[in-house]
Formats: C-alpha cells, sequence, structure tokens
C-alpha cells in the first residue's frame, strides 16, 4: 500500500489490474485501504445502497454502480486520488448532484466514483471584476444566496440546483440563456486535475480575464466535456449585475405555430428578453393540475424582461403588441416578485406536472436545439410526430435560443414502450441534425447520443475528439463509455 502512495503519476508505477482475483469489479483490499489513506475510512464507502445511488443520474438509464464511493475533502486530495487509480487502471467517474439526463454518472466498467460535494467552498468573490471562484459543492441556489447583498447574480439557471462545476463539465445552459448565454459564455477559468493526477488552471493559476487571445481555448475545451478529460475541482464564474427592475409575463395562442412566430419576431424586433419559454397545451393542462391553476388549456409563451423601469415599459409594450398580432390572448404580467414567482411556478414545476400524469412512470427528456429560423417548422412536427407516436409526453423549451425538450412518460417494466421512447428521441434528435441544428442544446451526450453526435460533427470530427481524449487520457479511465 505504501508504493501506491508513493506514486504521483502514472509513470511513476507498473500497470495493475485493480479487481481482486476471481472476481470481476471487486476492488483489492489494498487498493482500498489506498483510498482509505488518502481521505480517511470515513470518507470511502462500498455499501450497495451507497454504490447504486452514485450509480444513476434522473435519466432513464438504468444504474450501473461504481465498484466504491469516495468523498475528497481538497484538490490535494483528488490529485493523490486521480494518481492512485490512474497507477492500478481503475475508472474514475466525477459526481456533483447527480442532476444529470443522460446518464454521465453512470459506472459502465465499474471502478471509484469521486464524490466532489464535500468541497463546498467560495473561494473568491471579485465584485469589482464580476467573477466569482467556486468549488464542486457550490450550488448555483448557494451561490446566489451569497451574492445576494453584493449587486450580483449569477443567471444560468437549469432547473434542477445543480453544482456549478457540474454545470460546466455538461455545458448547461437553462431559462435564461437567450439573454445572459450558457456555462461556455460564463466560464472564465477551471482548475482541472488530470486523470494522472496533475493539476491544470486553464486559463492560468488566478487568472479571470474577460478575454483572450493565448493559445489554444483549454477552459472551452473542458467545458462540456463530461467528466471524459478530467475532474474539475474549481471553476470562475462571469458575474451580472442584477437588474434594476424584473417583469415576467405571460400569453396564450391558438396554436404552436402562432406561439413559435411570436418568438422569432420578438427576436428579430431586438427585444431584450431575458426569458422566453414556451409550453404546449399538454403541458398547460398537466401544470393545471399539478398546481390547482386555471391557466388557459393552450400553447403559451413566459416572458421575463430585466432592466430600468423605463426601459421595461417599452419592453412589454412591444411584446404585447407582437404576440397580439400573432393571435395571443390573456395577456398578463406581473411585476412585484410574489406575483412573478407565483407566475413562474408552472413552468418550474413542469416535469412534476408531467410525471403525475402517470403516476408510478418515469420521464424521459429530449433536448434539441435549431437556429432560430427553423423553430416554427421543427415545433409543429414534433407536436403532431407526438400524436401519432401514442406516447403520453408534452414540449417545453427555452425557444428564445432554439432549444426544446419533449418529457415523455413511459413505463420502465414495458420494453415496447421504452422502444418507442428511444426510436422518438433518435428521430427528433436526426430531425434537429437536418435542420443545421444540434442533437443536445444543454443536456450532453451521455450515453445515450453517441450516434447522433458522431452524425452532427462527421467522422473527422470524431476522429479529433477521439485524439484529444488520448492525449489527456490515454489509458481511458475517466469516465469510459460516455461522449465517444
Amino acid at each position: 500500500m505504501a508504493s501506491l502512495l508513493r506514486a504521483t503519476t502514472w509513470g511513476l508505477c507498473p500497470w495493475r489490474g485493480y479487481c481482486s482475483k476471481g472476481t470481476q469489479g471487486a476492488l483489492s483490499e489494498g487498493f482500498v485501504a489506498a483510498l482509505k489513506a488518502v481521505v480517511g475510512p470515513p470518507q470511502v464507502s462500498m455499501a450497495a445502497a451507497v454504490r447504486e445511488q452514485h450509480g444513476q443520474d434522473e435519466s432513464m438509464h438504468r444504474c450501473q454502480p461504481p465498484d466504491a464511493v469516495v468523498w475528497p475533502q481538497n484538490v490535494d486530495q483528488v490529485c493523490r486520488l486521480a494518481a492512485l487509480c490512474y497507477c492500478q487502471g481503475v475508472p474514475i467517474i466525477p459526481f456533483g448532484t447527480g442532476t444529470g439526463l443522460e446518464g454521465g454518472v453512470c459506472a459502465v466498467q465499474g471502478g471509484v466514483c469521486i464524490n466532489l460535494t464535500h468541497m463546498d467552498r467560495i473561494v473568491e468573490l471579485n465584485p469589482e471584476d464580476f467573477s466569482v471562484v467556486v468549488e464542486p459543492g457550490v450550488t448555483r441556489k448557494a451561490l446566489n444566496t451569497h451574492l445576494w447583498d453584493s449587486g450580483l447574480w449569477f443567471p444560468v439557471d437549469p432547473g434542477a440546483d445543480a453544482s456549478l462545476c457540474g454545470m460546466a463539465a455538461t455545458g448547461a445552459s437553462g431559462t435564461n440563456a437567450v439573454r445572459y448565454g450558457t456555462m461556455r459564455e460564463n466560464v472564465l477559468n477551471l482548475e482541472v486535475v488530470l486523470p494522472d493526477g496533475r493539476l491544470l488552471h486553464t486559463a492560468g493559476p488566478g487568472r479571470h480575464f474577460r478575454k483572450s487571445a493565448a493559445g489554444y481555448n483549454l477552459t472551452g475545451l473542458f467545458v462540456g466535456s463530461e467528466g471524459t478529460l478530467g475532474l474539475i475541482t474549481a471553476t470562475t464564474l462571469r458575474l451580472h449585475p442584477a437588474p434594476e427592475a424584473t417583469v415576467a409575463a405571460t400569453c396564450a395562442f391558438p396554436s404552436v405555430q402562432a406561439a413559435v412566430d411570436s418568438t422569432v419576431h420578438i427576436l428579430q424586433a431586438a427585444v431584450p428578453v431575458a426569458r422566453i419559454e414556451f409550453l404546449d397545451d399538454v403541458m398547460m393542462d398537466a401544470c393545471n393540475r399539478h398546481n390547482k391553476l386555471n391557466y388557459s388549456v393552450a400553447p403559451t409563451l413566459f416572458l421575463e424582461f430585466h432592466g430600468s423601469e423605463q426601459a421595461l415599459a417599452e419592453q412589454l409594450r412591444r411584446a404585447e403588441e407582437i404576440t397580439q398580432h400573432n393571435g395571443a390572448f390573456h395577456f398578463f404580467w406581473a411585476k412585484e416578485a410574489e406575483e412573478r414567482s407565483r407566475l413562474w411556478t408552472v413552468r418550474h414545476n413542469a416535469w412534476y406536472a408531467v410525471l403525475a400524469l402517470r403516476p408510478g412512470c418515469k420521464g424521459y427528456s429530449t433536448d434539441v436545439c435549431v437556429p432560430i429560423s427553423r423553430l416554427p417548422e421543427i415545433l409543429v412536427q414534433t407536436k403532431e410526430d407526438l400524436k401519432a407516436s401514442g406516447l403520453t409526453g408534452a414540449i417545453v423549451g427555452h425557444v428564445g435560443d432554439g432549444n426544446f425538450h419533449c418529457i415523455l412518460l413511459v413505463d420502465p417494466e414495458d420494453p415496447e414502450e421504452l422502444h418507442r421512447v428511444e426510436a422518438f428521441a433518435q428521430q427528433l434528435g436526426r430531425q434537429a441534425l437536418a435542420l443545421h441544428g444540434t442533437c443536445t442544446g444543454e443536456h450532453g451526450i451521455g450515453l445515450g447520443k453517441r450516434q447522433l453526435l458522431q452524425e452532427e460533427v462527421g467522422a473527422v470530427g470524431v476522429e479529433t475528439m477521439r485524439q484529444l481524449k488520448a492525449m489527456l487520457d490515454p489509458r481511458g479511465l475517466m469516465n469510459p463509455g460516455k461522449v465517444l
């Protein structure tokens, strides 16, 4: 065991199998003792319930548990754990809050799950530079609570109270992306533990500049890498001034076409909308039942505007004119925080509202994104395809940036229904690609979209990704089976 702890990079120790003789997937006693020596015995678990908890996310992918779960307390321990696993050929699976939707934490080859949530410090706040450094255990809600009195906020909102480093790893976005961008635009620097235990700062230690032309964009390489290139142990984020005033609005439409046409026209008119969300009639009916509300059961837009009092009045006027031109009815707006919260309750509870339509079933969320001009075409077609499929599902989307989801309900014990859901999701992904879009706007590739990724970027693109992966992770130990 002492020799394992002395190793700091893979080159310093020989290749050894990590399984006990004759027991596929079982870690040797010596290796487990080495893990405990790094983090302490209480921070290592091989209990079946703990491993199962860490072998699945919120997706439909079946649970594939790791062989052990480890909770490091600092970046030095993460480096030592990575070096130890690398020396012994043990797969490494990073874990944050487990809120992913593409099976990104499934341990398809077993190995060690490194749960980073005990590293939960807000390391450095630079209000004058509009930046903050956070560890993996800090969630977006915790950060914004910390920023409450600073006049700043972090706007990227994927719905779940996800880990900010996990959001960087998956390239998350959400309801505010139309105005503030996704994680790709809001990550300034990353601290990454490479597979062999070396520590990398993608923009240089301590740096938090707004732009740079210095060499390759290493930060951009790791944002969206889904734990396949390294473990993100800190992220430097771009903060934004909290808006002076906020107004939320909602309006219903006679058709999907009318609602989505309004979205395109609002953007073309350069109305600086902060959020613009679409819910179809099935979703609105589900939300009414779940939240005991009485919104119109019709395709509906939810909008939010940020700015000065004077600017908001003009934005509201223009948006109402455009929506009414497209046949909108019941245009309603709210300014006070309590009213806005009540209005947005419908959107925030959409996932649970759909699940309540078929108790006992699981939810599966598709995720595609197309150029804004093609959004009406694909949404109308998807609505028709969903009706024809016989599946129970609803459409919801961050339509301001061309991104939407179908939330489908499926009985996990019904193989035929599972197959239909999978076929529908693959068909939708290919429709998006045909319209020059992407097979995932924010959920990532994970386990389920590897074929679609190949179709999206082509053979040369995939081969380039494989070469990058092989350069950084030549033994293929970082979250194996994902993306490629």
